[in-house]
């Protein structure tokens, strides 16, 4: 099988790369190495893709006009997985134009390019921010959706509105997941497993916010690239040729397209994460408490029970393993 894979040097993008490459399958893996976080890590990351033969590296940014359809039709991949975005919640509050243009236009250059040259299946990396303002708990892809609370969740509401669109015009079978906070070995400087245990290990404090009662649905970048593998060989039907799988399916009645929560379903305090990476890395942190900031929600949950219905599992992964698996390699990639 024939992959394209945008943001091959991102965190995600890099795992699901090697698995499908493991797996025998040809990758192509487009990807714009912003500054955004270091990039020496993006390009170890493409580095380590390189050692298979069957992965094709390309250099570009999403938007630039005709690169993914010129692409496209030279690959003729079976299945895009579109992962490439301009990420970070407050991020979006410094430079909101790299949004825009990453995720507004480079996810409408991909459209035109997958309208030009079908596919069987397309994949979108969507956010657990899109549910923004939502109270109710735990998120439902079901749910309204309609209060973004960052550039960056609106970014990602308009990708889904654009793709869905796109898919009841062209018929192109749509697949968009929302991740709920994913890490792992090899994960983004910006985030806060990597940022709390560089601090720990150089011997300076950490923020915490909301003193450490915020709660999120941790990931593990494993089960996600899991959960990813399975839902591609899952594409939604053209109306009116299945049924939904139950009463929670965002299968859409107009369109083959589809929307769903990738993420435990289990939220975890912010407080008993740093726990558990104390007891990876052998140290105590000094915790100093923040207020939220703007664009943070206290609580994340996924509800994952059309995930289940649609592959089978949900990821599994405790922290408790996740968390040392992470330090691990942050031991042996720095030396620290």
């Amino acid at each position: 099988m024939r992959v394209l894979v945008t943001g091959s040097a991102g965190f995600i993008g890099f795992h699901l790369s090697r698995s499908l490459l493991a797996e025998g399958h040809a990758v192509t893996g487009l990807d714009g190495f912003s500054d955004y976080y270091d990039v020496a890590l993006k390009r170890a990351r493409h580095a380590e893709l390189a050692r298979h033969a069957a992965f094709a590296p390309v250099e570009g940014r999403l938007e630039t006009p005709g690169l993914l359809r010129d692409l496209m039709k030279r690959v003729a991949p079976d299945i895009v997985v579109h992962l490439a975005a301009q990420a970070g919640v407050r991020y979006s509050l410094e430079n909101p134009r790299a949004y825009a243009d990453a995720n507004l236009m480079g996810s409408f250059e991909l459209f035109e390019a997958v309208r030009a040259n079908p596919v069987r299946h397309l994949l979108l990396a969507s956010t657990s921010s899109a549910y923004g303002g939502n109270t109710a708990l735990p998120f439902r892809e079901t749910d309204r959706a309609v209060s973004p609370l960052t550039l960056y969740a609106a970014s990602k509401l308009a990708m889904e509105a654009m793709a869905h669109s796109y898919s009841h015009l062209f018929a192109i079978p749509t697949t968009a997941f929302r991740f709920f906070t994913v890490y792992g070995p090899w994960g983004r400087p910006d985030m806060a497993l990597f940022l709390f245990t560089r601090k720990i290990l150089a011997g300076e404090p950490i923020e915490v916010f909301s003193g450490g009662s915020a709660e999120r649905d941790f990931t593990y970048v494993s089960d996600l690239v899991d959960a990813i593998r399975r839902l591609a060989e899952v594409p939604p039907p053209l109306p009116g040729t299945a049924a939904p799988v139950g009463p929670f399916d965002t299968l859409s009645a107009s369109a083959p397209y589809r929307l769903v929560n990738i993420g435990g379903g289990r939220p975890v305090r912010l407080d008993a994460m740093i726990d558990a990476l104390e007891a990876a890395l052998g140290r105590r942190a000094e915790r100093i408490p923040k207020p939220l900031p703007p664009g943070d929600v206290a609580r994340t949950h996924a509800s994952t029970e059309l995930l289940h219905a649609l592959i089978g599992r949900v990821p599994e992964t405790p922290i408790e393993t996740g968390i040392p698996a992470f330090v691990a390699w942050y031991r042996a990639y720095y030396g620290a």
